[in-house]
């Protein structure tokens, strides 16, 4: 993991070193409490590491709640908190808490406020394309921070290679049955139907699992992430499917650790995935509840984002390593790295600080003394 994460700290070194010399701190507040998919390519850098000093204005950051999954809160506010103050620039962190509306009245208030740079994860691309066009109207640069909106306006995308986080999933689950999937049933919880990243997991692991032999005996959206929904679908599916199941293809830790539970109350354990690395999927996984999930270094993210802004503060290039097609063309986009991680690879994000280790292990201390976790 050390390696790849690398490529990205060399591509926004210079960003990051330079704009330190600026003014200002990083602020944070909290308010209250996509469905086709965007075409990611490949592309050189357009970095040259030689930024100048931000020259001047706040960048405002908008998550998108704190139910779907423990990241928002727990990874990225803090790390961009932490990115905004060693670059030297003021950002302001709020959180709509899953209220389009409250989104909208945040974005509304940050511009007032006079930030330069705006930064939003979207709760759909329809709202989150309103809060942009008015955010260019009054002068404001966009940033998409990990989810794309699709015919927004966004000066830069900031995110993970989706559709491989997708095929780490499938491929995942593949060798969760050891390649021995011919007409194993599994059923299939997608993400969000309103969040273009999900729309590319489920492009990614189901070009993946399409010549595996496993057959799908349920699936359906969760709507909004929200995991008390998922574990209610799943329990349908599940009572559909005559309570046959082989495995499991969740789209996140939180809807993965849903379908668990409701797998334990009719007595079953099978191979399941998950994604973002989060203490409760690493544990479900020392435990033997879930096979896999998929690391995303929240940290890349976190950095790539505050880089951006210092980019668009300054007028200069993106650090950016790759294009994408949000709908009304080609941006920037700042691809960070993923990894996937079964049960012997627990350790890692444990070792980079992601999560710690008191937390993984509480309780399961002979396991992480087996995998090298602690």
């Amino acid at each position: 993991m050390k390696e790849p994460r690398t490529k990205l700290f060399a591509l926004l070194a210079g960003l990051a070193l330079v704009a330190a010399s600026c003014g200002g701190s990083a602020e944070s507040d909290t308010t209250g409490s996509d469905d086709t998919s965007g075409t990611e390519e490949g592309s050189e850098s357009t970095a040259d590491g030689d930024s100048g000093s931000a020259d001047g204005g706040s960048v405002g950051f908008i998550l998108p709640d704190s139910a779907s999954s423990a990241r928002w809160e727990a990874f990225d506010r803090p790390l961009i908190e932490q990115a905004c103050e060693e670059s030297g620039i003021e950002c302001v962190i709020q959180n709509a808490e899953g209220d389009k509306d409250n989104m909208a009245t945040i974005a509304d208030q940050m511009i007032a406020d006079g930030v330069a740079v705006l930064a939003i994860v979207n709760l759909d691309s329809e709202s989150g394309a309103a809060i942009q066009e008015k955010a260019s109207a009054a002068g404001v640069k966009n940033i998409d921070y990990d989810r794309l909106t699709l015919g927004g306006s966004a000066d830069a995308y900031v995110s993970f290679d989706n559709v491989a986080v997708g095929t780490a999933q499938g491929e995942g689950l593949i060798q969760c049955f050891d390649g021995d999937t011919e007409g194993k049933k599994i059923i299939q919880l997608h993400g969000s139907p309103t969040d273009n990243n999900a729309t590319l997991f489920k492009q990614g692991y189901q070009d993946a699992i399409k010549d595996a032999g496993f057959e799908t005996v349920g699936e359906e959206a969760v709507p909004d992430w929200d995991n008390a929904q998922a574990g209610t679908i799943f329990e349908q599916l599940l009572t559909s499917a005559s309570g046959e199941v082989d495995g499991l293809l969740a789209a996140n830790d939180g809807v993965s650790l849903a379908a668990q539970a409701v797998l334990e109350d009719s007595g079953l354990t099978v191979p399941a995935t998950g994604q973002d690395a989060t203490v409760e999927g690493l544990r479900a996984i020392l435990s033997g509840r879930q096979c896999m999930t998929v690391y995303k270094p929240v940290v890349e993210e976190a950095q790539g984002a505050v880089a951006t802004a210092v980019a668009l503060l300054n007028g200069d290039d993106i650090p950016a390593n790759a294009t994408i097609d949000n709908e009304n063309g080609e941006i920037p986009y700042v691809q960070a790295e993923i990894q996937s991680i079964f049960i012997e690879d627990v350790k890692v994000p444990v070792a980079d600080g992601f999560v710690s280790v008191e937390e993984v292990c509480e309780g399961l201390e002979a396991e992480c003394e087996q995998y090298g976790v602690k």
